[in-house]
């Protein structure tokens, strides 16, 4: 009889942490089920060059349909692993953004994976195994000036991933929640962006911040932040009164602020 290898799915896997995540999923044993809302036959092709075999799905995943794609594919198959990592950003001034926009990276960062945790949580509870990693932010810890939207989510995701590894906690689930800081990824362009002090600042390698995030998944963390400077930030957060916090978030976040 041939040994079933467990399986991940990966949401955001095109590029970024994400990829990176799937990447690391598929050298440490796991099967795949990749998902992204861009074409996925890149990271299809490395993902199988390291013997996973793996399923892709392309899709919104900010619309219950495109989750419902998602499940569809996991049809009644236990999933060991659920990385949702899947999220955008949105820069520039609240009352400035199209309201479509804000409400998209809302459905995706929040509505999305909550609707994909609620369904494949479920299915982990009753196995009494799993892990879920969700990929949170240290900007959650702080009020996101030019960036409101997206701290917000983010203050969400940080949140209930501690009030859902609480209701697990004797379970057989864990789950974990990666903090990263700024990722020299794809992120910064699709907000729009790049005209900012962090768009244009030194960035955390995804393939590093993925380690992180992955390590403390199988160890069964609660949370993890990612890099040093990161950890003083967060740490420094805590203690600094939010309208502070949020006059720092505008200088690196607010248009026009880089410095080339």
């Amino acid at each position: 009889m041939v040994d079933l290898r467990p399986l991940a799915v990966v949401t955001g896997a095109s590029s970024g942490i994400g990829y990176e995540l799937a990447k690391l999923c598929a050298q440490n044993g796991f099967d795949l089920i990749i998902a992204a809302d861009r074409p996925l036959a890149e990271t299809e092709q490395m993902l199988r060059g390291l013997g996973a075999s793996v399923e892709t799905v392309q899709g919104d995943l900010a619309t219950t349909d495109g989750v419902d794609q998602l499940l569809a594919t996991v049809g009644g198959r236990h999933v060991d692993a659920l990385l949702a990592n899947a999220g955008h950003g949105l820069g520039h001034a609240f009352l400035d953004q199209d309201f479509a926009a804000i409400r998209h990276v809302i459905d995706t960062n929040v509505t999305g994976t909550v609707y994909l945790l609620h369904q494949l949580g479920r299915r982990m509870r009753d196995q009494e195994r799993g892990r879920i990693l969700l990929t949170g932010s240290i900007a959650g810890l702080m009020p996101g000036s030019f960036q409101a939207v997206y701290n917000g989510t983010k203050a969400f995701i940080d949140s209930f991933s501690f009030a859902l590894r609480d209701e697990l906690k004797d379970s057989g689930v864990t789950v974990t929640c990666l903090m990263p800081g700024a990722t020299d990824t794809e992120f910064f362009e699709r907000a729009d962006m790049l005209d900012t002090k962090v768009g244009q600042g030194k960035k955390d390698d995804p393939a590093d911040v993925a380690k992180t995030g992955f390590e403390a998944m199988m160890r069964g963390e609660g949370d993890i932040v990612h890099g040093l400077k990161n950890k003083m930030q967060a740490a420094a957060a805590a203690v600094t009164p939010q309208s502070v916090l949020a006059g720092q978030h505008r200088k690196m976040a607010e248009p026009g602020t880089d410095e080339t």
